[in-house]
C-alpha cells in the first residue's frame, strides 16, 4: 500500500511528456552470488566459471542477449560497503564504509584493532540516483537497502521498499521466498507507470536473496534435495533469483522498453565457490562477481576480458543519461565502461588512477585485516597482521595459489608502493596494534572461529580468464 500511495504520488506530479530517447536502466544486484554461483559461465575457457548443479535458465538466456564480463568485481567482500560504493563511485577505503556494523573493539583475542566504519549513508553526499533524477529520470529503489540514511526516498529515489536490511528477507515464504516476485511485479509497474509518463528511468533491484533460503519454494527445495545438494534451501533460492530476474528481463520486452534499456545483472560480494576466499576475502572468492548486460549497442553472446568494478557503474549511468561531466562528484573513483559495451568488450576503462584498489581492514571469519591493488593482470595482497605482501600472476594462477614476491620482488615492491600510495590518499582508516592482545586467548580465539575461507585442495582453475596480460611499463593505464 506504501508503495502504490508513492507511485500514486510520483505519476501525479509528473506530467505527460514526449518521449525522452535517453536509455533506461535496470540494475539488479543478487546479494552473496559468487562468480560461479549461477549455470552462466563467466569465462569462455574456464569451465568451473559456472555452476554445474544449480539451474539458471533465465540468466543464461539473459547471456546470450548480452555481453558477460570475466573480470568483473564488487568494490568490498560484504554487502553494505559494496552497497554504499555502487551509490557513491567511490571505493570503502575512501567512503569510509569497509564492513557492516561495528569494527571490532580492541579485544585479547585480535593482535590488531580495526578502524572504525561507517554505518549509515551521509545526505551530504551525491549519490547516482540524485544526479539522475536532476537529469529528468524518474528513479526507484527495491528490496535490500542496508545503507541506513533514512532510506532510499532521502538519497535520491523516489519509489522504494523504505529503509529495509537482511531481516526483510525472512517475512517473505513460498510462493514469494524473499520477496523475489514482489519485487519483480513492482518493478513492472514502475517501468509502466515511467513509460506512460514519456519519462526515461533509473531502477535498481537490490534483491534479498540469496538470503532467507528457508523460504525457498518447495518444489525446487525438494528437487535440489533429490540432486545431492549440500544446502537445498540455498540452490533452491537461487533458481527462485533467477525466476525473478527472468520476470523483470520479460517485462522489459513485453513493454517494448527492450531496444533502449540496459538490463544489468550483478551481485555485492562472493558467497564461497570455486575460487580462493569468500566473504569477507580480497580472495578472488570474496570480490570476482558475475556481471551480464544487455543493451543498446551491446553484441549479442559477446564477452569483455577488462576488468572491471562496481564503481565503475556511477559514471556509466551518468554518461547514458547526459549528466554534465563538471557535475560528477570530484573524488569519483570509477570510470565509465560504455565503450566496452558498444566496442565488442575491446578497449580500456579511463579511471583517475590505475589499477582497482580493495581495503578490508577487519577481522571476518578467519580473515584477517588486508588490502589489495590489482593492475595489468596482477594482483598485490597485503596481510596487516603479518606485514606480508603476496603478488599473484591472475592470468595464470586464478586460484591464487603461487606467491610470487619472492620471485619478482621489483614488481612486488611497485606494486606494494602503489597499493600505500593509494590509501594514503584516500585517507583510509587502517588497523593498528592492539595492546590488550594475548596469544594465548587468541589461539582459543582462532580455534572457535573455524577454517579459514581461503580454504586449500579445493579444485579450482588453472588458467587465469582474459587475453595474454601485455606486459610492458608497470602502473599504465589499463582497465
Amino acid at each position: 500500500m506504501r508503495y502504490l500511495i508513492l507511485l500514486c504520488g510520483f505519476l501525479c506530479v509528473t506530467p505527460a511528456a514526449s518521449a525522452d530517447e535517453r536509455p533506461n536502466i535496470v540494475f539488479m544486484l543478487a546479494d552473496d552470488q559468487s562468480w560461479d554461483g549461477t549455470s552462466v559461465a563467466m569465462h569462455p575457457d574456464v569451465t568451473v566459471s559456472k555452476n554445474a548443479l544449480i539451474q539458471t535458465p533465465n540468466l543464461e538466456r539473459f547471456a546470450t542477449q548480452g555481453m558477460r564480463f570475466s573480470a568483473a568485481y564488487a568494490p568490498a567482500p560484504m554487502c553494505a560497503p559494496t552497497r554504499c560504493s555502487l551509490q557513491l563511485g567511490m571505493g570503502p577505503a575512501a567512503t569510509g564504509w569497509t564492513k557492516p556494523g561495528h569494527a571490532a573493539r580492541a579485544s585479547a583475542g585480535y593482535r590488531l584493532v580495526p578502524p572504525q566504519t561507517l554505518r549509515t549513508l551521509d545526505p551530504a553526499t551525491t549519490t547516482v540516483a540524485e544526479l539522475l533524477r536532476s537529469a529528468g529520470y524518474a528513479t526507484a529503489h527495491f528490496g535490500k537497502w542496508h545503507l541506513q540514511g533514512g532510506g532510499p526516498e532521502q538519497h535520491g529515489y523516489d519509489v522504494s521498499d523504505g529503509n529495509i536490511g537482511n531481516e526483510a528477507a525472512d517475512r517473505f515464504k513460498d510462493p514469494n521466498p524473499a520477496d523475489i516476485f514482489g519485487m519483480a511485479s513492482r518493478t513492472e509497474e514502475f517501468m509502466a507507470a515511467s513509460q506512460r509518463a514519456g519519462k526515461p528511468f533509473f531502477v535498481q533491484l537490490s534483491w534479498l536473496a540469496l538470503h532467507g533460503p528457508q523460504g525457498a519454494t518447495r518444489a525446487n527445495v525438494e528437487k535440489y534435495r533429490r540432486l545431492g545438494a549440500r544446502s537445498p534451501e540455498r540452490s533452491a533460492l537461487a533458481e527462485d533469483l533467477d525466476a525473478g530476474a527472468g520476470r523483470v528481463i520479460d517485462a522489459v520486452d513485453r513493454l517494448g522498453l527492450g531496444r533502449n534499456t540496459y538490463v544489468i545483472y550483478y551481485s555485492d560480494n562472493g558467497g564461497g565457490g570455486v575460487l580462493t576466499g569468500g566473504k569477507g576475502s580480497l580472495y578472488e572468492g570474496g570480490i570476482r562477481m558475475p556481471l551480464i548486460v544487455r543493451g543498446p549497442g551491446v553484441a549479442a553472446g559477446s564477452w569483455c576480458h577488462v576488468p572491471v568494478t562496481g564503481v565503475d557503474f556511477f559514471p556509466t549511468f551518468c554518461e547514458w543519461a547526459g549528466v554534465p561531466t563538471a557535475r560528477l562528484p570530484s573524488r569519483l573513483e570509477g570510470g565509465s565502461i560504455a565503450s566496452l559495451l558498444t566496442d565488442n568488450g575491446q578497449g580500456e576503462v579511463d579511471r583517475a588512477r590505475e589499477g582497482l584498489l580493495f581495503h578490508f581492514p577487519h577481522y571476518q571469519g578467519r580473515n584477517t585485516p588486508h588490502s589489495a591493488l590489482i593492475l595489468d593482470g596482477m594482483k598485490g595482497l597485503y596481510d596487516y597482521e603479518n606485514s606480508r605482501f603476496r603478488l599473484f600472476d591472475l592470468t595464470a594462477d586464478l586460484g591464487e595459489q603461487r606467491d610470487l614476491a619472492s620471485a619478482r620482488p621489483a614488481e612486488a615492491a611497485l606494486m606494494q608502493g602503489l597499493l600505500e600510495q593509494y590509501l594514503r590518499e584516500d585517507g583510509a582508516g587502517l588497523p593498528v596494534m592492539n595492546s590488550q592482545y594475548d596469544p594465548v586467548k587468541a589461539a582459543a580465539s582462532a580455534q572457535s572461529r573455524g577454517p579459514r575461507s581461503r580454504t586449500e585442495g579445493r579444485t579450482r582453475p588453472g588458467q587465469g580468464p582474459g587475453p595474454e596480460r601485455r606486459r610492458g611499463r608497470p602502473g599504465r593505464r589499463q582497465g
